[in-house]
């Protein structure tokens, strides 16, 4: 992807597309490679980096979800655990399997979730992974060798889906480059071209130029997550708001609290929810919450009750108690939850995905999580034609593989997400001895991949590499920060930036980066 390129596309006078995508998360990428791969010119505009909200704070689960299971929405986990083997398939070099452990304490428990596990088994059918079992103490003990043993019973293992969520953002907007759709970073919409009462283009603003223009298409989606309700308002200004957002956060400690391969599902938290501790790139995430906002945030803070109840949960599971000190990084993210009746709860809203067009013909999709972002884009972009009044096209993207395709398993960790890719990686590592030195002791990454970022993904910031194209912030935010330094400097070599943007860049990041602090008092909100 280039970005000087696409952005020149876009801006050209009298540029036209079928279809212009606002929103450049997990939705909006998704609807952009459907769209595109049935042949559709197709644009897509992001106000800040792809995968910046939601999209790239998610337990990192390609999943049916158990809860729901509990819940009796069968509908919804079948469908999401077709979508698990589908991405699965799709995107071997991005999603593996993950064994799961729910610990039981009570005589029940193990028959009761053993039950409901095998019916999600069953759900899965010819995508179903390895069969859930119940295992005794000792079996139990083997898998989770830090598990609180003081009543432990045994447990039951299945197996899940996991996945690196910025990557694959990353990897869908190449999907979609490579099917002749045009994306861009850092390009705001600032409102919609009517003609007639009909929505027939959008207002958009270069971030980094400061360039205004217009660009005109046969159908506009809002695909803006948590803040969908503010695009609608630029449509229709007294439309009903139809988010309601909750908000979730993560807290990741080194690999020694679950040194195992199998990660800890806790079947129902204080506040209902499902909790988890995911073995994760050498590190271990564990969340989440459910916490209502009032109004949504493009970065959102992890407040100090959330913490807590993360920290608390956990230490109930874990033999050796993790402390605040030894957290490498929190870290929070928003869901656009479909609005239910007053009063009710964010943690029994639905996760099903919701598609809404205006009578001025803007159509908004909101909703939905990570797993079902294929289906969600298929059913978007089937809506979009036939509010664009074409003859249906058949979707493809059931059998379409991502970016990246590779079952290489012989590649490094840390090259493994670039997939087919990682040869040319490598080329680049190898253009200098500066390049193949790594970044930070604390990562493994390289510092030539942050060459290969800006010249392939259209990296723009520090923020971009340390938070997305790496997962650096998320791993350490510490050593994150003493890292910015470097990776301002190696892009600003690529990009042609001088040194005052280089500490600029470095200023914003540190800034950024301490709120991912957990012991860092000014990373904490008080209320």
């Amino acid at each position: 992807m280039n970005r000087a390129k696409n952005i020149g596309t876009l801006s050209a006078e009298g540029a036209r597309f079928d279809i212009l995508i606002v929103g450049g998360g997990a939705t909006g990428l998704g609807a952009a490679v459907d769209a595109a791969a049935r042949g559709y010119s197709v644009a897509l505009v992001e106000a800040s980096d792809f995968g910046k909200g939601t999209s790239s704070r998610s337990t990192k689960l390609v999943h049916g979800g158990v809860r729901y299971l509990r819940q009796g929405n069968i509908p919804l986990v079948r469908e999401a655990l077709l979508e698990r083997g589908r991405l699965a398939r799709n995107a071997p070099h991005l999603v593996h399997d993950r064994a799961f452990v729910l610990p039981s304490y009570k005589w029940w428990e193990g028959p009761f979730y053993g039950i409901g596990l095998k019916v999600y088994d069953g759900l899965a059918g010819e995508f179903g992974l390895a069969n859930s079992e119940i295992l005794d103490r000792e079996e139990t003990i083997a898998r989770i060798p830090t598990i609180e043993t003081e009543g432990l019973i045994g447990g039951v293992i299945y197996h899940d889906g996991q996945f690196d969520d910025a990557r694959l953002a990353i990897s869908l907007a190449r999907t979609a480059d490579s099917h002749g759709a045009v994306l861009v970073n850092y390009c705001r919409c600032t409102g919609l071209v009517k003609h007639g009462g009909r929505v027939v283009g959008a207002q958009l603003h270069d971030c980094e130029s400061g360039a205004d223009f217009e660009v005109r298409c046969r159908a506009v989606l809002n695909a803006t997550g948590v803040f969908v309700d503010s695009m609608r308002a630029m449509d229709e200004p007294a439309a009903r708001p139809i988010v309601a957002v909750s908000q979730g956060i993560h807290l990741v400690l080194p690999r020694r609290f679950l040194p195992g391969d199998a990660a800890i599902m806790v079947p129902r938290t204080d506040d209902g929810r499902v909790l988890f501790a995911v073995p994760w790139r050498d590190r271990v995430v564990v969340g989440t919450t459910d916490t209502p906002r009032a109004a949504p945030e493009l970065e959102p803070r992890a407040l100090e009750e959330e913490r807590q109840f993360v920290m608390t949960h956990i230490r109930r599971y874990l033999e050796n108690d993790p402390t605040p000190d030894d957290v490498c990084s929190v870290f929070a993210g928003m869901r656009p939850l479909v609005a239910g009746d007053a009063g009710e709860g964010t943690a029994t809203l639905s996760r099903e995905h919701t598609i809404l067009v205006s009578e001025s013909g803007l159509i908004t999709i909101t909703g939905g999580k990570w797993t079902t972002y294929r289906k969600m884009a298929e059913d978007v972009v089937n809506q979009i034609e036939d509010c664009m009044g074409v003859a249906p096209r058949p979707g493809v993207t059931a059998d379409l593989r991502i970016h990246g395709w590779s079952e290489d398993t012989g590649l490094a960790a840390h090259l493994e997400h670039y997939g087919s890719e990682a040869g040319a990686v490598v080329d680049v590592l190898n253009e200098n001895a500066t390049f193949a030195a790594r970044l930070h002791p604390a990562f493994p990454y390289q510092r030539g991949e942050i060459a290969w970022h800006a010249r392939h993904e259209m990296a723009r910031t520090v923020e971009d590499v340390l938070a997305r194209r790496t997962r650096a912030l998320l791993l350490d935010a510490r050593a994150s920060i003493e890292a910015a330094p470097a990776v301002a400097e190696l892009l600003a070599a690529e990009l042609g930036r001088d040194v005052k943007w280089q500490a600029a860049q470095v200023a914003e990041f540190t800034a950024l980066a301490r709120r991912y602090v957990f012991t860092d008092p000014e990373s904490t909100e008080r209320e």
